[in-house]
Protein backbone atom coordinates (compact mmCIF):
# COMPACT_ATOMS: atom_id res chain seq x y z
CA UNK A 1 0.00 0.00 0.00
CA UNK A 2 2.73 2.40 1.18
CA UNK A 3 4.62 1.61 -2.01
CA UNK A 4 1.17 2.34 -4.34
CA UNK A 5 1.07 5.96 -2.47
CA UNK A 6 4.62 6.66 -3.13
CA UNK A 7 4.46 5.57 -6.80
CA UNK A 8 0.61 7.71 -7.34
CA UNK A 9 2.66 10.68 -5.24
CA UNK A 10 5.59 10.62 -7.70
CA UNK A 11 3.27 10.41 -10.96
CA UNK A 12 1.59 13.45 -9.44
CA UNK A 13 4.80 15.20 -9.23
CA UNK A 14 5.88 14.43 -12.54
CA UNK A 15 2.52 16.02 -14.08
CA UNK A 16 2.79 18.68 -11.76
CA UNK A 17 -0.40 18.02 -10.18
CA UNK A 18 0.24 19.75 -6.28
CA UNK A 19 1.08 23.43 -8.38
CA UNK A 20 -2.08 22.82 -10.81
CA UNK A 21 -4.57 22.49 -7.32
CA UNK A 22 -3.49 25.09 -5.79
CA UNK A 23 -3.85 27.42 -7.97
CA UNK A 24 -7.38 25.95 -8.70
CA UNK A 25 -7.75 26.39 -4.77
CA UNK A 26 -6.32 30.21 -4.83
CA UNK A 27 -9.26 30.80 -7.68
CA UNK A 28 -11.86 28.69 -5.89
CA UNK A 29 -11.28 30.83 -2.89
CA UNK A 30 -10.78 33.94 -4.14
CA UNK A 31 -14.37 33.28 -5.57
CA UNK A 32 -15.73 31.86 -2.24
CA UNK A 33 -14.50 34.57 -0.24
CA UNK A 34 -16.51 37.10 -2.82
CA UNK A 35 -19.57 35.16 -2.64
CA UNK A 36 -19.25 35.02 0.81
CA UNK A 37 -18.95 39.02 1.88
CA UNK A 38 -20.44 40.49 -0.97
CA UNK A 39 -22.37 38.53 -3.85
CA UNK A 40 -23.80 34.91 -3.55
CA UNK A 41 -24.90 34.51 -6.86
CA UNK A 42 -21.82 36.24 -8.77
CA UNK A 43 -19.39 34.73 -10.95
CA UNK A 44 -20.69 30.98 -10.67
CA UNK A 45 -19.93 30.55 -14.02
CA UNK A 46 -16.22 30.79 -13.21
CA UNK A 47 -16.14 27.37 -10.92
CA UNK A 48 -17.92 25.46 -13.67
CA UNK A 49 -15.74 26.83 -16.49
CA UNK A 50 -12.71 25.54 -13.98
CA UNK A 51 -13.79 21.91 -13.40
CA UNK A 52 -14.10 22.18 -17.76
CA UNK A 53 -10.68 22.89 -17.64
CA UNK A 54 -9.51 20.13 -15.39
CA UNK A 55 -11.05 17.56 -17.54
CA UNK A 56 -8.07 17.66 -20.24
CA UNK A 57 -5.76 17.69 -17.88
CA UNK A 58 -7.56 14.31 -16.41
CA UNK A 59 -7.59 12.92 -19.83
CA UNK A 60 -3.93 13.52 -19.93
CA UNK A 61 -3.02 11.88 -16.95
CA UNK A 62 -5.21 9.16 -18.30
CA UNK A 63 -2.96 9.17 -21.59
CA UNK A 64 0.06 9.27 -19.80
CA UNK A 65 -0.36 6.58 -17.56
CA UNK A 66 -1.89 4.20 -20.38
CA UNK A 67 1.25 5.51 -22.46
CA UNK A 68 4.01 4.52 -19.40
CA UNK A 69 2.54 0.93 -18.76
CA UNK A 70 2.14 -0.30 -22.16
CA UNK A 71 3.88 2.16 -24.66
CA UNK A 72 3.61 -0.39 -27.85
CA UNK A 73 -0.33 -0.64 -27.69
CA UNK A 74 -0.41 3.16 -29.67
CA UNK A 75 -4.15 1.86 -29.82
CA UNK A 76 -4.79 2.48 -26.59
CA UNK A 77 -3.92 6.04 -26.45
CA UNK A 78 -6.90 6.77 -29.31
CA UNK A 79 -9.87 7.50 -27.06
CA UNK A 80 -7.74 9.72 -23.96
CA UNK A 81 -6.15 11.62 -26.58
CA UNK A 82 -9.64 12.18 -28.67
CA UNK A 83 -10.94 13.56 -25.55
CA UNK A 84 -7.98 15.57 -24.65
CA UNK A 85 -8.17 17.29 -27.72
CA UNK A 86 -11.92 17.85 -27.81
CA UNK A 87 -11.78 19.21 -24.03
CA UNK A 88 -8.40 20.80 -24.25
CA UNK A 89 -9.73 24.53 -25.30
CA UNK A 90 -11.76 24.61 -22.24
CA UNK A 91 -8.20 25.57 -20.36
CA UNK A 92 -7.26 28.61 -21.82
CA UNK A 93 -11.02 29.64 -22.43
CA UNK A 94 -10.85 30.81 -18.63
CA UNK A 95 -8.45 33.63 -20.32
CA UNK A 96 -11.87 34.68 -21.99
CA UNK A 97 -13.63 35.35 -18.69
CA UNK A 98 -11.68 38.36 -18.47
CA UNK A 99 -14.22 40.15 -20.73
CA UNK A 100 -16.59 40.04 -17.57
CA UNK A 101 -14.27 42.75 -15.89
CA UNK A 102 -15.70 45.29 -14.55
CA UNK A 103 -16.98 47.31 -10.95
CA UNK A 104 -20.02 45.51 -9.72
CA UNK A 105 -20.76 47.29 -6.39
CA UNK A 106 -20.05 46.54 -3.56
CA UNK A 107 -17.57 44.44 -4.60
CA UNK A 108 -14.20 46.42 -4.70
CA UNK A 109 -12.69 46.08 -8.59
CA UNK A 110 -9.17 45.39 -7.30
CA UNK A 111 -10.43 42.05 -6.30
CA UNK A 112 -12.28 40.54 -9.61
CA UNK A 113 -9.40 41.74 -11.19
CA UNK A 114 -7.28 39.11 -8.99
CA UNK A 115 -9.88 37.00 -8.62
CA UNK A 116 -10.43 36.79 -12.61
CA UNK A 117 -7.19 36.45 -13.64
CA UNK A 118 -6.35 33.78 -10.83
CA UNK A 119 -8.97 32.16 -12.54
CA UNK A 120 -7.71 32.30 -15.90
CA UNK A 121 -3.98 31.77 -14.62
CA UNK A 122 -5.23 28.11 -13.55
CA UNK A 123 -6.82 27.72 -16.61
CA UNK A 124 -3.23 28.34 -18.96
CA UNK A 125 -1.38 26.00 -16.08
CA UNK A 126 -3.94 23.30 -16.73
CA UNK A 127 -3.51 23.74 -20.52
CA UNK A 128 0.70 23.99 -20.50
CA UNK A 129 1.20 20.91 -18.19
CA UNK A 130 -1.80 19.00 -20.33
CA UNK A 131 -0.01 19.75 -23.34
CA UNK A 132 3.34 19.15 -22.20
CA UNK A 133 2.23 15.59 -21.04
CA UNK A 134 0.61 15.04 -24.85
CA UNK A 135 3.59 16.57 -26.33
CA UNK A 136 6.32 13.83 -24.31
CA UNK A 137 3.97 10.93 -25.51
CA UNK A 138 3.98 12.07 -29.04
CA UNK A 139 7.59 12.87 -29.21
CA UNK A 140 8.19 8.68 -27.98
CA UNK A 141 6.75 7.65 -31.51
CA UNK A 142 7.59 10.57 -33.88
CA UNK A 143 10.98 12.54 -33.77
CA UNK A 144 11.21 16.13 -32.86
CA UNK A 145 10.47 17.98 -35.55
CA UNK A 146 7.27 16.15 -36.55
CA UNK A 147 6.14 16.31 -32.47
CA UNK A 148 6.33 19.98 -33.14
CA UNK A 149 4.21 20.22 -36.02
CA UNK A 150 1.86 18.51 -34.41
CA UNK A 151 1.70 20.53 -30.94
CA UNK A 152 1.61 23.69 -33.37
CA UNK A 153 -1.39 22.11 -35.07
CA UNK A 154 -3.44 21.22 -31.70
CA UNK A 155 -2.70 24.86 -30.86
CA UNK A 156 -4.26 26.04 -33.91
CA UNK A 157 -7.15 23.76 -33.40
CA UNK A 158 -7.12 24.91 -29.54
CA UNK A 159 -7.53 28.40 -30.64
CA UNK A 160 -10.47 27.54 -32.80
CA UNK A 161 -12.16 26.17 -30.14
CA UNK A 162 -11.70 28.81 -27.73
CA UNK A 163 -13.39 31.14 -30.91
CA UNK A 164 -15.92 28.70 -31.03
CA UNK A 165 -16.31 28.73 -27.19
CA UNK A 166 -17.09 32.45 -27.02
CA UNK A 167 -18.68 33.82 -29.41
CA UNK A 168 -20.26 30.63 -31.04
CA UNK A 169 -21.70 29.15 -27.77
CA UNK A 170 -20.64 25.69 -28.87
CA UNK A 171 -19.76 23.50 -26.30
CA UNK A 172 -17.10 20.23 -26.25
CA UNK A 173 -19.76 18.07 -26.03
CA UNK A 174 -22.13 19.84 -28.79
CA UNK A 175 -19.88 18.27 -31.03
CA UNK A 176 -21.73 14.53 -30.12
CA UNK A 177 -25.04 16.17 -29.91
CA UNK A 178 -25.18 18.58 -32.79
CA UNK A 179 -22.86 17.39 -35.52
CA UNK A 180 -23.93 18.57 -38.13
CA UNK A 181 -24.57 21.87 -36.85
CA UNK A 182 -21.06 22.43 -35.80
CA UNK A 183 -19.30 20.83 -38.58
CA UNK A 184 -20.81 23.09 -40.74
CA UNK A 185 -20.15 26.15 -39.22
CA UNK A 186 -16.24 25.28 -39.51
CA UNK A 187 -16.98 24.59 -42.93
CA UNK A 188 -19.05 27.93 -43.47
CA UNK A 189 -16.33 30.12 -42.04
CA UNK A 190 -13.22 27.66 -43.98
CA UNK A 191 -15.11 28.42 -47.03
CA UNK A 192 -15.65 32.07 -46.76
CA UNK A 193 -12.37 33.45 -45.18
CA UNK A 194 -12.91 36.73 -45.97
CA UNK A 195 -16.23 37.12 -44.68
CA UNK A 196 -14.89 36.09 -41.18
CA UNK A 197 -11.87 37.51 -40.41
CA UNK A 198 -12.71 37.60 -36.50
CA UNK A 199 -12.64 33.80 -36.62
CA UNK A 200 -9.25 34.06 -37.93
CA UNK A 201 -8.00 36.48 -35.89
CA UNK A 202 -9.31 34.79 -32.49
CA UNK A 203 -7.71 31.67 -33.55
CA UNK A 204 -4.55 32.70 -34.39
CA UNK A 205 -4.40 35.08 -31.57
CA UNK A 206 -5.16 32.86 -29.04
CA UNK A 207 -2.80 29.80 -30.70
CA UNK A 208 0.08 31.91 -30.89
CA UNK A 209 -0.31 33.10 -26.98
CA UNK A 210 -0.63 29.60 -25.95
CA UNK A 211 2.22 28.64 -27.81
CA UNK A 212 4.32 31.78 -26.08
CA UNK A 213 3.22 30.15 -22.82
CA UNK A 214 3.92 26.58 -23.59
CA UNK A 215 7.57 27.61 -24.56
CA UNK A 216 7.96 29.91 -21.96
CA UNK A 217 6.89 26.90 -19.63
CA UNK A 218 9.00 24.34 -21.06
CA UNK A 219 12.35 26.59 -21.10
CA UNK A 220 11.94 27.44 -17.42
CA UNK A 221 11.75 23.37 -17.01
CA UNK A 222 14.69 23.02 -19.00
CA UNK A 223 16.85 25.25 -16.72
CA UNK A 224 15.71 23.82 -13.08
Amino acid sequence: MINWIGKLHQQLVTHQFYPVLLSSTLAIGLWAGRSWVWAPRGFRFLVWNLFLAWLPYLWSLWAASTHRRQPRRWWLLLLPSALWLLFFPNAPYLVTDLMHLRHYPPVPLWYDIGMLISFAWAGCFLAVISLNSMHKIILGYTGRVVSWLIVLGMLGLCGLGIYMGRFLRWNSWDLFLYPTEVIGDILHRLAHPFSNLQTYGVTLLFATFLFVCYWTFISMKQRT
